[in-house]
């Protein structure tokens, strides 16, 4: 006896013991988003475990566990007579409070050895906790199959219930899963399921829980599971992230196991938004390209169609989503698919778009086509539309300019495909939205938006730059030159200033990518993440100041004690007046320039469009005084997006849908300093480009040597946001 009561768990662990439960992320205004957890376990109460379920398990448990100590020794001694009538030990003699012990302290093996270390403990928890406090304890901790730990977390996974809210049959089901939760799982067993819960309906009519007459109902009744699907994780991307800076700062197996509260920035109907405005934006985009046929078909790779799963389909798919789904039956005038167990009909002005009138001229059987689900029905299917999956891939990202909260994140076009996050782990060359970091470092040397520059030929050493229209507007002011990104003035200034000193303004605003010293990059020839442009963009409505973006607000312990509330890290980056000069330019091109179109809002908004060459990159990056927001479009095979899919046509629309919502609730707010006089103007007579008075023609002489220049004439993966640049034929690398 001595020998197996050392080294025994001490039970006044047990008293500040809390079972592994799941860290809950909730949005600014207080809803759930998402979970972290190793077990899928969710924390309740006595009073949250159905009467009916309490008693189907102490039936089919341990029928004694209201009147003994710890320990059944009528159970233990018959136990021990069969074991050795048998010569096995497969007669069970454990009460709920040994299992618990198990559960908690010991391991699985079936061992006298453990026998008699259960038995020790299950003694010293009944005679430390109430019965309630037992039941409470082995109802949150043991485990159900699939994942779930609880009967709380079962009731939702079986029957999408709670606890509380079972009924007769189904805490009959819960009841019977402890003994053998693979074994009697209903989904992979379901006949052996339905005999043990009939085990249970008996053994409860034997103690008289249940009468007879509702016994037999029972028994006769189905499995009747409702099984929970998952819902489509409105921010996969987001929760991601958290998940990375929570490990950071208190390790994986604290935020697995702790049930932390974490209070984020993300607001959930802005990340709504910005999901649907990303999905929108690239199915517009691949109409534009038209149809280029289906990416897969299941019975040319030998799969069998009826069982085939497809990872979008892990979650249940709703009205308005775009998902996959695979062609069960095809017609002229009739396609029929299957999105999981859903079925779909689309007819012929669901895909008229594609220029073709008869559907089996587009698909068939066995095709996986990407369409977007309709609200409609037809009979027993939805309605659906035929989209296109080429391959595009789309980010967004926004922050609350104040404080830097980020209020939604899209890291691509599907998380179940791909788990990257192009939002903050793709370095993308950036085309003209690097120009802000040329005109700023102009600034900051004396120049004004009214300053004149030529946009004319011209040559720096064996780098002979010029516009994809080959027409040069002469001499034209800061503001105009910006405004319409032409390329020739963003070089000469470039030039002026120094691109070392270019490079050094982009890192004091974020940019922690290396730069090479070379004049191209002033058209925007490097690799940057959006979440670095869009952090280093809310610098001017901000007044030069830079906030640093943050996912998290606070985070608290199960027991509701404050962990950690990161500080915002502020700096001022660049003088409030260079910052407001600045602002004359990015308003511009939202006014007339090359993202007019940004106007539409009726809204104080300013930004820059940027194009690689060859169209391999769109962006757009701009702000209300309120919000910034940046969005990226792309391929992460670099390969083109087509001709003039540049930022203003493939990004654009995408930053406007969503800030259309950002600004919903902000009808009168201003730029710091706004008044009629800050307002940027264009002009537009027929002697438009020539100097305004009194403005002083701009000296085009550079201070210091240009760096080496590139090889090819123009710089690759720069260009104009309408145009790309004459010879550029490959990206940066």
């Amino acid at each position: 006896m001595l020998v197996y009561s050392v080294n025994l768990p001490q039970i006044n662990d047990l008293e500040r013991y809390r079972p592994a439960s799941m860290t809950d992320l909730y949005d600014r205004k207080g809803h759930l988003i998402g979970s972290i957890a190793l077990e899928h376990r969710v924390l309740i109460g006595y009073g949250d475990f159905s009467p009916v379920l309490r008693q189907a398990v102490i039936s089919i448990e341990d029928k004694n566990f209201e009147s003994h100590w710890g320990i059944n020794v009528f159970r233990i001694v018959g136990a021990l007579v069969h074991d050795l009538r048998s010569h096995g030990r497969s007669q069970g003699a454990s009460t709920l409070t040994m299992q618990l012990a198990r559960n908690l302290f010991l391991s699985s093996e079936r061992t006298y050895a453990r026998k008699i270390q259960e038995a020790f403990l299950a003694i010293q928890i009944e005679r430390t906790f109430t019965k309630e406090q037992i039941f409470t304890l082995y109802g949150n901790q043991i485990y159900l199959g699939h994942g779930n730990y609880g009967f709380e977390a079962a009731a939702e996974f079986y029957f999408s219930c709670h606890a509380r809210d079972l009924t007769l049959t189904q805490a009959a089901l819960l009841a019977g899963l402890p003994k053998g939760p693979v074994a009697y799982s209903p989904l992979l067993n379901p006949q052996k399921a339905l005999r043990r819960r009939n085990l249970v309906l008996t053994e409860m009519e034997a103690d008289h829980a249940i009468t007879h007459a509702e016994a037999e109902t029972a028994r006769s009744a189905p499995l009747g599971l409702h099984i929970a699907q998952p819902d489509v994780p409105v921010a996969p991307w987001f929760v991601e992230e958290v998940r990375r800076e929570l490990n950071q700062h208190f390790g994986s197996d604290v935020v697995l196991q702790s049930g932390l509260r974490v209070d984020t920035t993300l607001d959930l109907d802005l990340q709504r938004v910005a999901n649907r405005a990303v999905l929108d934006g690239l199915a517009a985009y691949e109409r534009r390209r038209g149809w280029r046929g289906v990416s897969a078909n299941v019975v040319a790779e030998g799969i069998d169609p009826e069982s085939y799963k497809h990872p979008d389909w892990a979650t249940h798919a709703m009205p308005g989503d775009y998902t996959h789904a695979l062609v069960t039956r095809v017609l002229p005038l009739e396609i029929r698919a299957r999105v999981g167990d859903q079925r779909i009909v689309l007819t012929p002005e669901d895909w008229k778009w594609t220029g073709q009138a008869h559907g089996d001229a587009l698909v068939k059987p066995g095709d996986l086509i990407y369409v977007h689900l309709a609200t409609a029905a037809e009979g027993n299917a939805e309605r659906a539309t035929l989209e296109q999956d080429s391959g595009a891939q789309g980010a967004l990202m926004a922050m609350d300019n104040t404080t830097g909260d980020v209020l939604a994140m899209v890291g691509g076009r599907d998380y179940a495909l791909s788990q990257f996050n192009r939002a903050t782990q793709a370095e993308r060359q950036t085309g003209s939205s690097f120009k802000p970091y040329v005109y700023t470092a102009a600034i900051e040397s004396g120049l004004t938006p009214d300053d004149t520059v030529m946009d004319s030929p011209v040559s720096f050493g064996s780098y002979h730059p010029h516009d994809y229209e080959n027409n040069y507007k002469g001499r034209m002011t800061i503001l105009d030159a910006f405004a319409d990104s032409r390329n020739i003035p963003a070089l000469r200034l470039a030039s002026r200033v120094g691109i070392h000193t270019v490079i050094d303004t982009a890192h004091r605003f974020g940019v922690t990518s290396t730069i090479p010293p070379y004049l191209p990059i002033a058209l925007g020839a490097v690799e940057i993440t959006l979440a670095e442009q869009m952090q280093s963009y809310a610098v001017f409505p901000n007044d030069g100041i830079r906030v640093q973006a943050h996912l998290v607000r606070s985070v608290s312990s199960a027991d509701g004690v404050p962990l950690w509330q990161p500080s915002p890290t502020i700096s001022q980056v660049i003088s409030q007046q260079t910052a407001r000069s600045m602002m004359l330019l990015l308003r511009a091109v939202t006014r007339s320039g090359t993202a007019a179109a940004a106007a539409a809002l009726n809204h104080p908004v300013g930004g820059k469009t940027g194009t690689t060459s060859n169209f391999t990159d769109a962006w757009f990056l701009g702000f209300s005084p309120s919000v910034t927001c940046g969005v990226w479009v792309g391929f992460d095979s670099r390969q083109s997006l087509g001709d003039k899919e540049t930022g203003a046509r493939a990004a654009l629309p995408i930053w406007a849908a969503f800030m259309r919502s950002a600004i919903a609730d902000h009808p009168q707010e201003a730029f710091p300093g706004d008044s009629p006089a800050n307002t940027p103007t264009r002009d537009t007579s027929p002697m438009r480009g020539r100097p305004r008075e009194p403005s002083v023609p701009l000296p085009i002489k550079p201070r210091q040597p240009a760096a080496s220049p590139a090889r090819n004439n123009a710089a690759p993966g720069a260009h104009p946001d309408r145009s790309v640049l004459a010879g550029s034929p490959h990206p940066a690398t």
